[in-house]
Order: structure tokens, then sequence, then C-alpha cells
């Protein structure tokens, strides 16, 4: 606290660096009203009801504080109070939130510095990795004020989720367990950044490893007088001309595809941000000379990448802390992060919290490190009467941070998609199991909602959902195996709602060449179908169950239950073996028929009735087999589809936008080709140009030279208005135009927070209409003025050689 009363003394002398992050009063007022905006995650995500959580078991550190953290609280409040004080522009520190148990906790004091028993997390980019992949982001609930609470780094392992301070500290956590000097950082960033949006970022699977920093010092050799001669270079110099001129032809051709990207990435930028500067984002701070870092720089903990501290991305830093001290920065920001230097034992640069040394401990070496923390746990007791700033921070309230080796797995990965051909929407892979989902947008070739597998193969696990109202036949869902196949209907009209048919084994496969199918299909062995209730007939008249077994040759039927009966009524047909036909009729006999009448102890006797209903079966159980056939030429169809759409990913693109889509551009091309060919290659239509003018003087055919000359200026001055009036009309309408697109620009900045995407769609489409009318209006406008002179010479000569003004106009 002595540092900040010396800066009270100081402080027109240091007015810019107090305005380090100073934020204009006209903009306090949106801290209030900004919304949380949304960030680049998928929208199905439900948010996480963190008020849910249990607490119980949680240890008592969690919801109490002890006497030395309730003193921590009071210096820092202390500390909080002359720092308002001497920088009241500056935005309030972040200091004690509360945690998951609604306790105040003072931030570095969440830290808990950790090294886990795996060697991926022993070196910054394990670390960094595992926490950006196994939490989920959420974004804060106000993208301008930092967080009201701040959780265990345990919680937020359970949980798998977190904020960007939450992905901090616990990052900071692990990395100051493995050795690093690393730092917890309050600050601003870009949109992009601060909401995940990687969307002109190279996708990660495309993505080299990054290399790890290797200090020079450890590339270095000793050279030896004595050591043994390499032997001689025996390769070909022309073979290494020859490949450095590949290499460079490769060079060039990547190149020029760099710079096709630059030019699709420069339309592609992104809207000027109206929160620029004032978006609050938390990162890690790593300083050089621990673990030979030689190098300051930042790590983002949402993708867990590595940046300079130049990067245009970091936009201004508020303050840092780790699990010793805190300290607030009072630098210019005004260059993003690109002009701070990270001296934190700079007094001028960096107010310390809890000041014990003129150094850090940072900056020390190992050895003085050691030493310097053994002189402070033998000075305590002789510390105890001198000021709150001499404070040690206490030891960390969270309990161990553990990762079961399961945590370390990847158990299912999730991909999603847009602009799609195929309407690919999200994709699901179980790692466990093996098994991928897919799902997929209204509007695909087959009407595929979703689509389960483990493999593409035919006769494999598939189950294949649809969107049945797009479907004549209602089926909503197919489910495949090695030997059966189940279908589900909705909204039929015979109330058929599943179909489950069983296959035997083929006998030896015949595969044909080039084809993923075999000559002979799967015997089928069962069909089964079930009804809902039909109202409208009686129940032990209304099918319930059909069972076709068609090797056994036999049809079961079972109807509905009729109203306060246990049993239902009952059919079953056995067909008559070959040699009881007679060519195609079927001889019916009673044996050939056993009904059970619910309710009733006669049997139903009247053959010709059991004949047309076994004659009627046997026709329908025809209809089946090849409606079972057109079920697995289905199947086979999709998934050659399905294998045909990921070997070549093709996406579709606005007609508006046409830079990417070809077609559109092509269509663009060729209109805007033939409206000018047409502005160009226009004639004026053969018409008597002088006969308004020669009906002003009667049609003589003898006139004077004055009449002749009146007659050509007239008609010259004609056209001269005409041309004028014809631009001024196009001239007219190209402002309009302007006027109309300018006004809705107005219209969606003060309401585009307000649009759903479609209503933003349809504001994109329409201007994009305005823009094009516009860009024809401004052609045909240039084209207007650039002939018009043209025009006007053309008809002057022609009215010096029409034969009618010729002789008395001569040729002068």
């Amino acid at each position: 606290m002595e540092v900040l009363e010396e800066k009270e003394e100081e402080e027109q002398t240091e007015g810019e660096e107090l305005k380090a992050l100073e934020i204009s009063d006209n903009l306090q007022d949106v801290e209030m009203t900004v919304p949380m905006e949304q960030v680049c995650v998928p929208s199905d995500v439900p948010d996480f009801d963190w008020s849910s959580i249990d607490t119980s078991q949680l240890p008592s550190s969690y919801k109490t504080n002890s006497p030395k953290e309730k003193k921590l609280l009071h210096i820092a409040d202390h500390f909080l109070q002359q720092y308002t004080h001497l920088c009241p522009d500056r935005k309030l520190l972040f200091l004690h939130p509360v945690n998951e148990c609604g306790v105040e906790k003072f931030v570095s004091t969440t830290i808990r510095p950790t090294l886990l028993p795996y060697t991926e997390l022993y070196h910054w980019d394990g670390c960094a990795s595992f926490v950006s992949d196994y939490l989920t982001m959420e974004p804060l609930k106000s993208p301008i004020t930092p967080p009201s609470s701040l959780y265990s780094p345990t919680t937020i392992l359970k949980y798998q989720k977190g904020n960007c301070f939450d992905f901090s500290v616990l990052l900071c956590s692990m990395l100051i367990g493995a050795g690093y000097d690393a730092y917890c950082v309050h600050g601003y960033a870009t949109h992009e950044m601060c909401s995940l949006n990687e969307t002109l970022k190279l996708c990660p699977l495309l993505r080299k490893p990054q290399e790890r920093q290797v200090p020079k010092e450890g590339m270095k050799k000793k050279s030896n007088k004595y050591r043994v001669k390499p032997p001689p270079d025996l390769q070909s110099k022309f073979e290494l001309q020859q490949e450095a001129k590949k290499a460079a032809e490769t060079e060039a051709a990547q190149k020029n595809k760099e710079r096709e990207e630059e030019v699709v990435t420069e339309v592609e930028k992104p809207k000027r941000d109206p929160l620029y500067g004032l978006r609050v984002h938390a990162w890690v701070l790593v300083l050089s000379g621990k673990r030979e870092v030689p190098e300051t720089f930042f790590i983002n903990p949402f993708t867990g990448n590595s940046h300079s501290t130049m990067d245009e991305h970091f936009l201004g830093i508020e303050s840092v802390w780790n699990h010793r001290n805190y300290w607030v920065n009072m630098q210019d920001c005004w260059n993003g992060c690109k002009d701070l230097v990270f001296d934190l034992g700079d007094a001028i640069r960096w107010e310390i919290m809890l000041s014990r040394s003129n150094k850090p401990l940072q900056l020390l070496s190992d050895a003085e490190e050691e030493k310097e923390l053994s002189d402070r746990d033998t000075d305590d007791m002789q510390e105890k009467g001198e000021e709150d700033m001499s404070f040690d921070m206490p030891p960390s309230w969270v309990a161990p941070i553990q990762i079961s080796p399961r945590g370390t797995e990847i158990v299912e990965v999730r991909e999603w998609f847009r602009n799609r051909e195929d309407m690919l929407d999200m994709r699901e892979v179980n790692k466990q199991t093996q098994l991928t989902t897919e799902y997929f947008s209204p509007g695909h070739l087959l009407g595929l909602k979703a689509h389960t597998y483990t493999s593409l193969e035919p006769e494999t696990e598939h189950t294949m959902e649809f969107y049945n109202e797009a479907r004549v036949d209602g089926l909503q869902k197919r489910v495949e195996n090695d030997n059966e196949i189940t279908e589900y209907f909705v909204g039929r009209d015979d109330f058929l709602h599943v179909r489950h048919m069983e296959f035997g084994k083929r006998g030896k496969k015949i595969h044909l060449a080039s084809t993923r199918t075999d000559i002979n299909s799967r015997p089928i062995v069962q069909i089964k179908e079930c009804f809902h209730r039909n109202l409208e007939k009686p129940a032990d008249e209304d099918v319930a169950e059909r069972i076709f077994l068609i090797t056994e040759e036999t049809i079961h039927l079972t109807y509905h239950l009729k109203d306060k009966y246990i049993t239902a009524s009952k059919k079953d047909f056995f067909k008559a073996a070959d040699e009881d036909r007679k060519g195609n009729e079927i001889v019916m006999t009673p044996e050939m028929c056993i009904t059970y009448q619910a309710g009733s102890s006669e049997k139903d006797k009247k053959l010709l009735h059991l004949y047309k209903a076994l004659q009627q079966l046997t026709e329908e159980e025809k209809q089946l087999k090849q409606q079972v056939r057109q079920s697995e030429a289905e199947v086979l169809n999709i998934l050659k589809i399905r294998e045909n759409e990921e070997t070549a990913v093709k996406l579709t693109a606005s007609i508006y936008n046409t830079e990417r889509n070809e077609k559109r551009r092509q269509q663009y091309e060729a209109m805007k080709n033939t409206m000018e060919d047409e502005l160009l290659g226009q004639e004026e239509q053969d018409l008597d140009y002088l006969a308004p003018f020669l009906i002003q003087i009667g049609h003589r055919k003898k006139m004077t030279k004055g009449q002749a000359l009146r007659v050509r200026d007239d008609c010259l001055t004609d056209l001269k208005h005409r041309l004028v009036d014809k631009a001024n009309i196009i001239q007219a309408r190209f402002e309009k135009a302007v006027e109309e697109l300018q006004e809705k620009d107005q219209w969606f900045q003060k309401n585009h927070n307000q649009l759903s995407a479609e209503e933003e769609d349809d504001f994109l489409t329409c201007c994009s209409e305005i823009a094009f009318r516009i860009h024809i209006l401004a052609l045909r406008l240039n084209r207007e003025k650039q002939t018009a002179p043209q025009k006007y010479l053309a008809l002057e000569e022609k009215l010096h050689k029409d034969p009618r003004l010729a002789e008395y106009l001569g040729h002068a």
C-alpha cells in the first residue's frame, strides 16, 4: 500500500500510464445493457444449470474461510479501495469472486499447482491441449464484464464445462505444477477469440503439430579437432538442382493458392465489432526462464494454441495473478499488448498487491528462490506486527486436482457442419463402441434424417431415420443387421406401423466385378407386420398382427382384442403342398385353416370365405416379398450415395454469393455481358427521323435553304433533349436505388441485434437485389454519357447526306 500512496503524489506525471484501459463515460451504461451474445458453439447444446450442482460432499475449505483467508480478503478490499481512488476511470479488478458454495475466495488461492502423473501433461502444449479438448466452453453472461463467480478446478473438471476464467485457472494450475512460470490474465480480446470463432482459421486436422521451443544453447555442439572426417558427399548435383527446381515450382504453386485464399479471406472478413476493445477475456501468460522457455508467450485456453505477446487479437491487460501474488497492469494498452513489458518486478509498470521483496520470485534463479522461501519461513514470527502488505498468500483452498486415466481418453467426438449439399448437420462418433451417428437437415435426396452405423458396408448394423412427411410410404425408421430388417411407419392409411423381416443364410456367394451386391439375395424366412386399431372395423375382424412364415408356408393372423376380453381371435393358414394343387389353383380343405374366435365356440366352416382370404393373403405375400427386396435395394442405394457424398464433399452457396457459387457467377457474367452488348450494339430503329419536322412545313417538295436549316436544327435539338431526358431518368432511378440501400443499411444497424438468422438472410437477399440494380443503372448511365456525343454527330452526318436536305444544305 506504500507504493499506492506514493502514486497519489505522482498522479499528474504518470497520467498516460493511468489511462491504460480507460473507458469513456458514455460506455458505462453499455455494461448493463449488453446481452450474452451468440458464440461459436452448437445451438443444440443445452445450457447447463450451475445452480443445480451438488455441493454437499465438498470439503469444508470450500464452504468457509480460514482466519488467514479472511485477512487476505480484508487486504484485497483495502487495495481495491485505494486503486479505485487513484484510477477512477479503470474497470474494477477481478479479486475475490464467489466459488460454487457462494463463499468469496481470492483468485490466487483458487489456483492449485498440480503435477499430474502423465508424461503428456508435463509440457505446456500437452496441458493446453487437454484443457481445450476436455472442457466445453461457456460464454460470459456479459461480454464486457468478468464473471461474478469462479469455481474450483476440481468442480470444472467434474462437469467438464466453464468460461475463459475457469479454463485459465485450471491450465495455470497444471502449468505451475509442471514447473512453468505461468499466470492467469484478466484482459480484453477480439470477438473471434472470446467467442471461439475459428471460421477463418485452418482446419485443426490440416494444421501441423506445434514444435516445442528449444533453447538455442541446447542446439550447440562442442567442436572436436580429433573428430572423424565425414565421408565425401557422393550425391548428384544435377539431381539436387532438379529437386530444388521442383521444390521452387511447388512453392510457387503454394503461394498462388495462398493468394487465392487471401482473396476469399478478404471477402469473408468479420464485420466491425461495436464492442471492440471492451470484450473481457482470460488467458494464460507464460514467462521466459523456467523450463527453458526462451521467450514469453500467451496461451489461449479455449484452443490450446500459443500466441506471441505481439498478437493483435489480445487488446489489453487489467491484471495477472498466480498462486503467490496479484499484479495490476499500469501500462498503456492503446496498442494492445504489443508494447507491454512483462517485468513484474517493475513497480512503475506493475502494481503488486502483496509486496515482500524488491524483485519477484519469477525473476529469481531456483537457488535464490529456495533461499528466499526459506528466509520467509524463518521470518514469519518476526513479521507479525508489520503492515498488511507483508502478508503471505495462504495455501489454496481447492482439493487436490486428480484426473483418472480415462479422462485422458477420447470417449466421443462431435462434428458440426454447415452449407453441405448432402444436408449433413452433425456427426457423433463413439470412440469406445466405434458407433457413428449422423444427423441431416430436411432436404436430403432420400429424406434421410439420421444414420447410425459402424461401417458403410451393406448387411451390417444400420439404423436409418427418415423425415416421414417427405416419403409416400410414411417410413420413419429402418433398423438392419446381418439377418434382420425392421421398419417403423407413421400415418399410413392401412394402419401399418411395424414391419419385421428375417433372412436366412444364403448359399455360396457369387460376386460380380465392380459391384457391391451378390447375384443371390438373402432368402426371406419370415415377414411380420403390426397394425394399429381401425375403429371402423369390429375388433375381431381388424388384424393386429400377421406373420408370413415363408419357408414353412404358413400364415398366422392375430386380431385386436375386443372390449373386456383377455384373448384375441386368431387364424392360422397352412398352404397346400405342390401335389395338392391343380395348376395354380389352391385346393382348400378344412385342415388348411385353424380358427379361434374369441367368445364363440363355433368354428367358421365356410370354406369359400376361408379360400378367398387365403388367396388374398397369398397375393399380398408376393407383394411383400417385392417390398422387402425394394427395401434392401434402397439400403444399398443409401449406403452407396453416402459413400460418394463423403468421398467428394460438395458445399452449397447462396445464389447471391457470386464468389463461391460458380453457376450463379457464370449466369451473372452472361447477363452482364448480354446487357452490355445490348447497350453497346443497340442501333436506332429505321424510322423517318425527319417526318415530324417536315409536317411542320407542310411536306413541301421544294423548300428554301432557311426552311432546310430549320428542319435540321429542330431535329438535332429534339435528339439532344431526348438524350438529356433519358440520362436524367436513369440518374433519378440510380439515386433512388442508392437512397433505398442507405435506408436499408441504417435500419439494419439499428435492428440487427433483434433479427433472427432467417430474417437476416432475407434482408441480405433484398440488399443484394438492390445493389445489383444499382450496378446495372450505373452501367447504363455511364454508357449514355459516353454515346450521347457520338449519336448527335451521327445524326448530324445523316442529315447532311439526306437527299431531302442535301441540295439545300450542301456538304460543308
